[in-house]
């Protein structure tokens, strides 16, 4: 055992508070379906902020984050962008607002409000609920694979093993582990459904807090007097066509097989592709998981941008602290990490290694303890979001939807065990972190991008071109990465994002349009900006007075601008750590007059909240609708 009493304890103690909580929060949970899956829709906005930044502050995610600051140093700000981050900022400006003002429970029982009822949406409203159960359970695995990594560099089973009736074998140790620490996020998720986890986000985000400005601290501390070996472009966050400026030879060549594995050698086309794939995914919005059913929890559209807005302001800062102090301790001290494995080093290894060996005692047990309830929040958070689609989008919509609401916490009970198995079982086959993030993040999002861009900005696009386009997305997803097994996701979107497109828009023009009453209800309470003319005409026609959306300019300027703010919301704490005073102040600087900017043309235009006659005579519409 490499832990102190006192760090057992501090974990003991932290994963005893959770039940507590869950068990605490069973009964408000339980009063019905809204409690459960969105908190009442009665949380602060600050609070859903905090717990949807905790949320992103995962061990799978750190781990991967620190690695790669480790190979590509200030250069890693922008990969990243694979997710892709600044999908916060568009948002944050306006489509946090657009999808609050639908007033739904999840994204699937979104589609009703876009495209009414019939054949087509009931296969558009399916194709959702695939895609959402399919992107939640590679979030499970995903967290459940870094989790196994973690605990194991701190509890060797070797430890446990007098104590336990069974052998296990190195390859297992890992899924042992995170089988273990996975049924605690399971037991206080399930329970306290969405309330719980909120706050047990905010705990974990005051323990994270502490935690990574103390860890930036010893790492400036250790730094003093000490030069990096590193090569030269490592400091600088500019690039060119190729990492030339970034050639690790002499220095640790297993950095340059590092750099060529991951396939970001031409960082210019790298970087060129990112930015096209980023764009389109932040215009499609937020994806249907733990993100979406955040906004969803707001009370209002002004509340759904300002949680939007702070996530990246509590997140950026204090997580980018952490990863750079332990980026800078794991390069001074590299020889006493003892990362190499059978295949050469694990640079995942990076973050759980150094806070072994530079984090002292107490603080150990506090930062563990912020880094599991990390992956708990993390785990605990998708959990909830795919229990929303089984219990409101398959056992209400279809098998039972009269259900009581005690049928209705027995079912989020069971759907939740049985999401969280499947997500394990994932677990048990992933390769590494690696491919399970860029298998999420570029294959299976990619499926997901162009119907979901086309169902915000065009008018004539259909429930037919919905599904028709996320089928001929999703199934290429699922078989590129075996026809290309060596080829970097990010490569392929392309191809991918033009066969979803062909799918929306001949399945859009070859089917007769959605209901114009749906749709002008839907405009009217939206309020898109986009290719909406027609129907912006005929609403005008009934409502003279009501003023359309004409934002685009200033939604893209605050895109911009929001963009260039977050950039250095993670430089910061970058270049504090690094001790770069003269970068540090130009970088202040520049995100001070971003925030001036942003309080004028962004914060003072925010809308008030939406009168209940707006969303009532939505519904109202789609309920009269032909069925």
């Amino acid at each position: 055992m490499k832990l102190s009493v006192l760090d057992i304890c501090i974990v003991f103690c932290y994963l005893l508070a959770i039940i507590v909580l869950g068990l605490v929060l069973k009964k408000r949970a339980s009063q019905n379906k809204e409690a459960y899956l969105l908190g009442g829709k009665t949380l602060p906005w600050y609070m859903l902020g905090l717990s949807n930044a905790s949320d992103m502050f995962d061990i799978s995610g750190t781990m991967w984050m620190v690695s790669l600051a480790f190979v590509y140093g200030l250069k890693s700000l922008w990969i990243p962008w694979l997710w892709p981050v600044f999908n916060q900022v568009f948002m944050m400006m306006y489509l946090s607002v657009w999808l609050r003002r639908s007033n739904v429970t999840t994204g699937a029982e979104w589609i009703g409000t876009r495209f009414g009822q019939g054949k087509g949406v009931k296969a558009s409203h399916t194709i959702v609920v695939v895609f959402a159960l399919l992107s939640c359970l590679g979030f499970l695995a995903y967290g459940f694979v870094g989790l196994g990594k973690f605990v194991e560099i701190f509890i060797p089973f070797q430890s446990l093993a007098p104590y336990v009736p069974f052998s296990l074998a190195p390859a297992y140790v890992a899924p042992f582990y995170g089988i273990i620490f996975t049924a605690f996020a399971v037991f206080y998720a399930i329970l306290g459904g969405m309330t719980s986890i909120v706050i047990g986000d905010v705990l974990k985000y005051v323990i994270m807090t502490i935690s990574a400005l103390v860890i930036a601290l010893i790492a400036m501390d250790n730094l003093s007097g000490q030069t990096l070996s590193v090569p030269e472009g490592w400091y600088t966050p500019f690039f060119s066509w190729r990492l030339d400026d970034l050639d690790w030879t002499g220095m640790m060549e297993e950095v340059n097989a590092k750099i060529a594995s991951d396939g970001f050698s031409l960082f210019g086309v790298f970087f060129m592709m990112m930015l096209f794939k980023g764009v389109l995914a932040s215009l499609a919005g937020p994806a249907p998981n733990y993100d979406m059913q955040k906004i969803l929890s707001t009370k209002s559209p002004r509340e759904a941008a300002q949680m939007s807005g702070f996530v990246s302001i509590v997140l950026l800062p204090v997580r980018y602290a952490m990863i750079m102090g332990l980026t800078v301790l794991a390069l001074l001290n590299f020889d006493q990490l003892h990362l190499q494995g059978t295949h050469g080093i694990d640079f995942e290894k990076i973050l759980p290694s150094a806070i072994l060996h530079f984090v002292p005692s107490g603080l150990m047990g506090l930062l563990l303890a912020g880094l599991l309830s990390a992956f708990m929040g993390t785990f605990a958070g998708t959990l909830n979001a795919a229990q929303a689609y089984v219990v409101n989008d398959i056992y209400l919509k279809y098998l039972n939807p009269g259900a009581s609401n005690h049928r209705i916490s027995r079912m989020n009970y069971l759907s939740g065990i049985a999401v969280a198995l499947t997500g394990i079982l994932m677990g048990l086959f992933a390769k590494d972190i690696n491919s399970l993030l860029q298998w999420i993040v570029s294959a299976l999002y990619g499926g997901y991008i162009a119907a979901n861009v086309l169902k915000w900005h065009w008018w004539r696009f259909n429930a037919s071109g919905f599904f028709w386009g996320m089928v001929a997305g999703i199934i290429p997803a699922l078989v590129f990465p075996v026809v290309f097994p060596h080829t970097l996701s990010l490569y392929y979107f392309p191809l991918l994002f033009l066969i979803s497109l062909a799918g929306c828009v001949v399945g859009s023009l070859v089917t007769p349009p959605t209901d114009l009453s749906t749709l002008k209800a839907f405009y009217r309470t939206v309020r898109p900006w986009g290719l909406w003319k027609p129907i912006q005409q005929l609403v005008q026609q009934e409502s003279p007075d009501l003023r359309p959306n004409q934002d685009f300019k200033k939604d893209a300027l605050n895109v911009v601008i929001g963009i260039t703010a977050q950039c250095t919301l993670t430089l910061t704490p970058m270049y504090w750590v690094l001790k770069m005073n003269l970068e540090l102040s130009v970088t202040l600087l520049v995100l001070g007059v971003c925030m001036l900017i942003l309080k004028k043309t962004w914060w003072n235009h925010l809308p008030d909240e939406l009168p209940p006659v707006m969303g009532n005579q939505l519904t109202k519409t789609l309920e009269d609708l032909p069925r």
